[in-house]
């Protein structure tokens, strides 16, 4: 069995190329079914957020998991292959399983200790659950990187160092207007980052919070909790040019704001200095607004630079999760490799205790009539030979349970003495 995580984030690609490979919600249930219909994949996951994309498998031995996955989601996005591959990154077993939990306690986000992730992560995982693609093996690593998302922010200080993706748009905000006090802000898309944002506007001060969103109950949800005002999605464009701050987080597909929509509402403000944030994937901006003047457009890689300015305070902590990662990593492995290699000692000694009763029913009515004594021995002897012969393969597979390398040495045992085999 090949534990097989693929992906790109924005470590490996650029917006332009993650809004490409990123899955629709609607879509996630038929794709799960179609990776999992692939030959020789057992289990399933699919990971899609606006900063990555990852596919977790678990294969057969022989199958060619790697390429299988590749072609997967290329042929699931409608790209080439040779488009997408070198964005890619592929981590095996013990690899994965790292990748797995750093990935869940956001220490491989753009924001590391972003709580965000951890819950885009719960989601994959339910839905996999609820498709029947996440049944063994998989399913107790995702499990387990819950666990560990859990112990490290209990146990450090990765959630209240760090800053969210929607507080480092704010800080952004700040940076170009330097008060915000008195800017009128429009939040276009009422989700988690939506929130976020508001959260963050809010306390710096800013003079209005306007939400709008496709369904309008949860706009008004939104602009209640924050002392905003809802508008209705089909009209917000009216109100764009009294609009100083924009942040767009909405899940349309194609472009909400273009150039030409914003030159007229730049010519309504008179030119006055206007901010967009798209953290949207895909973006909700046409990106050549950013050539106009007096607009300033930022996307979602563009906070890296905030990100940036953070991470040196950030780094102790980060270094001591870290730490908690290698622990559980090791945990992980040794919880897996002795439930792998008990059933294979068992299978073992069941095998050869079959081959030496056969041995012996075979050969009885050659020996003739035999004593009690003689049947003794026999027997004796015959369990004595057997157990030699499965001492130093048992004795070694035991040793190294622990150890990397004992994967690959109960494969060769398994294969010696045809485990498995009917």
């Amino acid at each position: 069995m090949k534990f097989i995580l693929t992906g790109l984030s924005h470590h490996t690609a650029p917006v332009e190329v993650r809004e490409r490979l990123a899955f629709e919600e609607k879509s996630l249930p038929d794709a799960l079914s179609r990776l999992t219909k692939r030959p020789g994949m057992v289990e399933g996951m699919i990971l899609s957020t606006c900063n990555r994309v990852e596919v977790a498998v678990t294969a057969e031995g022989d199958a060619d998991a790697r390429e299988s996955v590749e072609n997967f989601l290329a042929e699931a996005r409608s790209v080439e292959p040779a488009w997408v591959s070198p964005y890619l990154y592929h981590y095996n077993d013990q690899d994965a399983i790292r990748h797995m939990f750093r990935v869940a306690s956001s220490l491989d986000s753009m924001v590391v200790g972003e709580p965000q992730i951890l819950g885009q992560l719960k989601s994959a995982y339910s839905l996999a659950k609820e498709q029947g693609t996440l049944t063994g093996f998989l399913d107790q690593v995702v499990t387990r990187a819950f666990n560990v998302a859990k112990r490290i922010r209990t146990e450090t200080e990765i959630g209240s160092s760090a800053v969210s993706v929607s507080y480092a748009a704010v800080e952004l905000a700040r940076d170009i207007f330097g008060n915000l006090k008195g800017k009128r802000v429009l939040l276009v898309g009422a989700g988690e980052m939506a929130e976020a944002a508001a959260r963050h506007l809010s306390r710096a001060g800013v003079a209005e919070i306007y939400v709008t969103n496709r369904t309008r109950s949860r706009a008004d949800l939104l602009a209640e909790e924050f002392g905003g005002q809802a508008i209705d999605y089909e009209g917000f464009s009216n109100m764009l040019p009294e609009i100083d701050i924009i942040i767009a987080s909405s899940g349309a597909p194609h472009y909400i704001l273009t150039t030409g929509s914003m030159r007229e509402v730049m010519s309504r403000r008179r030119n006055r200095p206007m901010f967009l944030i798209d953290i949207a994937v895909p973006r909700n901006i046409e990106p050549a607004v950013n050539k106009m003047e007096g607009v300033f457009l930022y996307d979602i890689d563009d906070l890296g630079r905030v990100v940036k300015d953070n991470l040196q305070t950030r780094k102790n902590v980060a270094e001591q999760a870290e730490e908690i990662i290698n622990e559980e990593v090791q945990r992980m492995l040794v919880r897996l490799k002795t439930r792998e290699v008990a059933p294979t000692i068992v299978e073992l000694q069941e095998h050869l205790e079959h081959v030496r009763s056969a041995e012996i029913e075979r050969l009885r009515s050659k020996l003739g009539a035999l004593s009690l004594q003689q049947e003794e021995a026999i027997e004796a002897i015959t369990r004595g030979i057997v157990n030699k012969i499965a001492h130093a393969p048992i004795t070694e597979l035991r040793r190294k349970a622990n150890d990397p390398e004992g994967i690959a040495l109960m494969g060769t045992i398994r294969k010696l003495f045809r485990l498995g085999e009917n």
